[in-house]
């Protein structure tokens, strides 16, 4: 099977992080796109500290009605900080005959060497990168760190650039959604309306139970 890997804070997830999980699922043939909840993010706290536990309920309330998506409690299971490349050992580990794709955006890709081990991701799973317009990857060995740029080369057919191990960076164009969960966040602390930014079901959800209302501006 072929699996792709979605990961954030999801504080709450929103259409932009679906869409951008069915765009990838298509142009990869994947067969499941699994969505896991950062427990313990490395660069920041989580927003307003919402548990891990809401967090997850609202993906799986977001995804209930897609059969090709799945949500995975993984994170909540290790101590420590979440970091990308122990879950994606995890997953090697438990799902070693499965063909692993990680779905980051460009500008992740583009601060990969400040990841924890970030060498170690790419022989773990096909890295999958968001292009976003206005950001150039005509130049795709650019944007990797200087120190690992030997390790790929570019290969002109798949235009898609090559790891040692055998693995592939895609870079994909995906729909614009201007949409962020700090914003969705500064909406429902002003009693303002979600819609449309999140699916009914997660709007529900942070309704009713007073998600964000206490939040600070800033």
């Amino acid at each position: 099977m072929r699996i792709g890997i979605l990961g954030g804070t999801f504080n709450p997830i929103h259409l932009a992080h679906l869409r951008i999980a069915e765009e990838v699922r298509e142009a990869c043939s994947l067969d499941r796109v699994l969505f896991i909840p950062a427990a313990d993010p490395p660069h920041k706290p989580v927003a307003e500290e919402v548990p891990f536990a809401q967090r997850l309920a609202m993906v799986e309330a977001a995804i209930a009605e897609n059969p090709a998506f799945a949500a995975s409690d993984l994170e909540s299971h290790r101590t420590g900080k979440s970091y990308s490349v122990h879950t994606l050992e995890i997953l090697r580990r438990d799902q070693p005959d499965q063909e692993l794709f990680f779905i980051i955006g460009m500008d992740s890709f583009r601060d990969i060497g400040s990841w924890r081990e970030y060498r170690r991701l790419f022989p773990l799973a096909h890295i999958v990168v968001a292009a976003r317009p206005g950001i150039s990857s005509d130049d795709p060995q650019a944007l990797l760190p200087v120190a690992i740029r030997g390790d790929f080369c570019y290969d002109v057919q798949s235009k898609t650039l090559l790891h040692r191990s055998g693995n592939r960076v895609i870079f994909l164009e995906e729909t614009l959604l201007d949409i962020s969960s700090t914003r969705i966040r500064r909406l429902a602390a002003d009693g303002r309306s979600i819609r449309y930014l999140v699916t009914p079901a997660v709007e529900e959800y942070v309704s009713t139970h007073g998600l964000y209302r206490d939040q600070k501006r800033f």
